[in-house]
């Protein structure tokens, strides 16, 4: 009762909008999340232990734990620099409509945090049978009532989180795991045969699972009187073209953009060189998708680039399709701005 009562005062205290019913177990992880991120905050702390050696990113909690992030509610949570680029809907509503007037369809692919995936890692006592990104899911549901198409990947990472590959996210760092990148393009490839009406021709492509060694971008944020954890080893999927260099390169006449954060990166250009999203859609598209892919935030930023690109070259939304947007969910809430970017003059 005193606990629960603790985590009725906490809630009160941030003033959470629950326009989502919420079970006492939901409201009490929440709760939790939101007390584990004030005191780091105020500890400057840049990395949060869980259970088992695993890390995890502290503005992940934050997001997973702020309520309702989007319409009136988005400037109470949003991390945003102005009160105007706090609402994720209005930029995300408008950059579909844009490519939508240009015969271009958007899919779009926010990565779950991993505590959404792995809760009890952070959280023990919690029930991992119930949903603990409720507003996530809701959020979805309204861009879709708006016509945006988007790919919901925690049903497939929840299946798939405890495989003989490994787990889907890595236990030290913030990104998936080699066998969460390629669970997510086996779900982006499907979705983007549908639209583009095409078959997987996998015949020019080879793959070979390898285990590789990480030091994980948590485990070197932690702070310096603390144990730094060693590198842990991860199994990634290699692909290669079975004639010419071998390593996949994007291509810019390709209908297909993939644009995004560092997800759509991290086996690509800096972990490994052939195993990220590129690679891996690659072998199940039958064909090299073109890429705008940014280590910083993929909220804004990233459709910046797109603007850039489209300036060089005046033709080239021309040659796409469809365009994949792929980020961390927590860019939502946490991204310094979500403002609308024209794609092109």
């Amino acid at each position: 009762m005193r606990r629960f009562c603790a985590v009725a005062l906490l809630l009160s205290m941030q003033k959470i909008s629950w326009a989502v019913d919420l079970s006492p177990a939901q409201q009490e992880f929440s709760a939790d999340l939101a007390q584990k991120f004030q005191a780091l905050e105020k500890s400057h702390t840049h990395t949060v232990a869980g259970i088992d050696g695993w890390l995890f990113l502290p503005s992940e909690l934050r997001f997973l734990s702020v309520g309702e992030f989007w319409g009136k509610n988005a400037v109470r949570v949003s991390r945003a620099t102005k009160p105007e680029d706090a609402d994720p809907l209005p930029a995300i509503i408008d950059f579909h409509e844009q490519l939508k007037k240009r015969g271009i369809e958007l899919l779009l692919v926010p990565v779950p945090p991993k505590a959404a995936i792995y809760p009890e890692k952070i959280v023990p006592q919690f029930n991992t049978g119930e949903d603990v990104a409720p507003f996530l899911h809701r959020f979805y549901d309204e861009l879709r009532s708006r016509g945006v198409d988007v790919l919901d990947l925690s049903p497939i990472f929840l299946q798939h989180r405890d495989s003989e590959r490994g787990d889907v996210f890595c236990k030290t760092d913030t990104h998936w795991s080699g066998y969460g990148c390629v669970l997510a393009a086996e779900r982006i490839a499907e979705k983007v045969r549908e639209k583009l009406k095409v078959q997987a021709t996998q015949d020019s492509y080879s793959t070979e699972w390898q285990q590789i060694e990480i030091t994980g971008d948590l485990a070197q944020l932690l702070p310096s009187n603390s144990a730094k954890p060693g590198s842990k080893k991860i199994q990634v999927r290699n692909v290669s073209e079975k004639s010419g260099s071998g390593k996949i390169q994007s291509d810019s006449n390709s209908p297909l953009l993939l644009l995004g954060d560092s997800y759509t990166l991290v086996f690509h250009d800096f972990y490994a060189e052939r195993a990220g999203l590129l690679d891996q859609l690659t072998n199940e598209l039958g064909f090299a998708p073109d890429l705008i892919g940014t280590r910083g935030s993929g909220a804004t930023a990233v459709r910046v680039s797109l603007y850039r690109r489209t300036l060089k070259d005046p033709n080239y939304l021309s040659k796409k399709r469809v365009v994949v947007w792929c980020f961390s969910a927590r860019e939502f809430s946490e991204a310094d701005l979500w403002s609308k970017v024209p794609v092109s003059k």
